[in-house]
């Protein structure tokens, strides 16, 4: 099967998102990345969901350059504007672990960002990546300064400080609980809500977290 085909296949589906199903996405990127991956990047027009969502599944399984890698992950940040594309990406970007300090200086490109899923670019790549003893401290600081206007990037920093909890529990506490926790009321509450629904997080934290709600 070669590019166009694939391509056909994909556009004659119903443009529903998950028209064409995760595994059956996954299975074309990786036979994409196999073969020609360049091309597909260079080309693809993303005039569907599903196209959007192969491109960030590609980018997770192609193997090269780090450089090569990194150009073709930021090439398709402004292309990003759909939670389920954003999280694909940052969670298949799997070159982040091998890379750590390479992908973070791309990442704190975006650190200041207003844009909503620039925002949660950063935050869903920093839970799924670098929660490790060298990055734990930049981590929780750099979620603290990140923007929280839009839902999806409140919902992004939410789900990356429950994250936290769940690995660093006394780092997340003592952060939360400190005067130099500048997370806004909404992102902050959401946070403890994310920490009482993780399966990662001890009964004793989710019932020390019901008294530490913002009003």
């Amino acid at each position: 099967m070669n590019l166009s085909e694939i391509k056909e296949d994909i556009n004659n589906i119903k443009r529903t998102k998950f028209g064409i199903s995760v595994p059956d996405l996954r299975n074309y990127a990786r036979y994409i990345a196999r073969n020609y991956y360049k091309e597909f990047l260079e080309q693809n027009d993303y005039s569907s969901f599903e196209l959007k969502l192969l491109h960030a599944f590609v980018i997770g399984y192609i193997k090269d350059d780090i450089k090569v890698l990194l150009k073709y992950f930021e090439d398709f940040i402004p292309q990003v504007d759909d939670w389920a594309v954003n999280d694909s990406l940052c969670q298949n970007f799997k070159a982040a672990r091998k890379f750590q300090k390479e992908v973070w200086k791309i990442l704190m490109k975006y650190k200041n960002s207003k844009k909503e899923f620039e925002s949660r670019i950063v935050s869903v790549a920093l839970l799924s990546h670098y929660l490790n003893d060298k990055y734990i401290d930049r981590v929780i600081e750099v979620l603290d300064s990140l923007n929280t206007d839009d839902y999806y990037s409140q919902m992004g920093v939410a789900w990356a400080v429950a994250t936290v909890m769940g690995k660093y529990p006394q780092k997340c506490l003592n952060y939360l609980k400190s005067a130099n926790c500048n997370l806004d009321k909404t992102t902050y509450n959401k946070s403890l809500q994310k920490i009482r629904e993780s399966f990662r997080v001890s009964g004793e934290i989710k019932q020390m977290t019901k008294s530490m709600s913002r009003n």
